[in-house]
């Protein structure tokens, strides 16, 4: 069974079909990414998953659950989390501040115990800060030490892109949503961050969708690619293949005009 199966998926805002019937899945352990033109439904697409807005038919199956119309809290529960195309931090927060927070989906412990500072409560937010800590260290040196109690708005752009990732992975999901993770990045960011997509399903078991532009980025982390256009389904498969199917160039280029060539 996947781990993520989509069924007739639609969605429509002000009689704009944004999603038209998709059908997708994930199995656990792979990399799938979505590709398409500007308006194609990807951004959408993540976000009727990831309970922002409710889907209006198909079914959201997350291991054999029906997830569509959940809250986003219900489903980052459920063990799927996502970042934005938008980087979205607390920007007032510290850097292992951030992280810690995420992770409150997990405890245990309630307001009670957080009011009068049980000991329970304090061991279970020293677990918290060391998991974050940890969190933080498969990044390398770019978000430890000095720069746990950097406030958020300070770190560089590049910097702020991980840290939405880590965010992400401390909820403990078990799928990853990564909205263009590589957008605005210089080449050499581009590559430390292609190879740590790939690491996060290598070496921590996660299974990741992906929405990215940056084709180099799609063929170096792709089991599979999904292409959308207008909210549909237009191709899927290795990247090899989708990269020269002729819809998908026409969806990219455009249809070329009556009597040219």
């Amino acid at each position: 069974m996947p781990l993520l199966q989509i069924n007739g998926l639609r969605k429509t805002f002000g009689g704009i079909k944004a999603l038209d019937g998709v059908e997708f899945h994930i199995d656990e352990g792979e990399i799938v990414s979505v590709i398409g033109p500007n308006g194609a439904g990807k951004t959408s697409f993540f976000n009727v998953i990831s309970g922002m807005f409710p889907p209006d038919g198909g079914e959201i199956l997350f291991e054999g659950r029906d997830i569509g119309g959940w809250e986003p809290n219900q489903i980052t529960t459920a063990g799927i989390a996502r970042t934005f195309q938008n980087v979205r931090l607390f920007p007032n927060m510290s850097v292992l501040e951030n992280i810690m927070v995420a992770q409150h989906c997990r405890t245990s412990q309630g307001m009670i115990p957080a009011i009068f500072r049980t000991k329970a409560f304090r061991q279970e937010e020293a677990e918290i800060e060391e998991r974050a800590k940890e969190i933080l260290g498969f990044f390398g040196t770019r978000l430890v030490g000095y720069r746990f109690d950097q406030p958020a708005f300070v770190l560089s752009y590049a910097n702020r892109r991980r840290l939405e990732i880590a965010r992400a992975m401390a909820t403990q999901p078990r799928l990853l949503l990564l909205d263009e993770p590589v957008a605005g990045m210089n080449p050499r960011e581009t590559v430390e961050l292609t190879g740590l997509i790939s690491r996060l399903r290598d070496e921590l078991g996660f299974t990741v969708v992906v929405i990215e532009h940056d084709m180099k980025v799609v063929r170096d982390v792709s089991d599979r690619v999904v292409v959308l256009d207008h909210g549909v389904k237009i191709a899927e498969g290795a990247y090899e293949d989708v990269s020269q199917n002729e819809d998908v160039i026409e969806a990219y280029l455009g249809r070329p005009a009556e009597g040219k060539s």
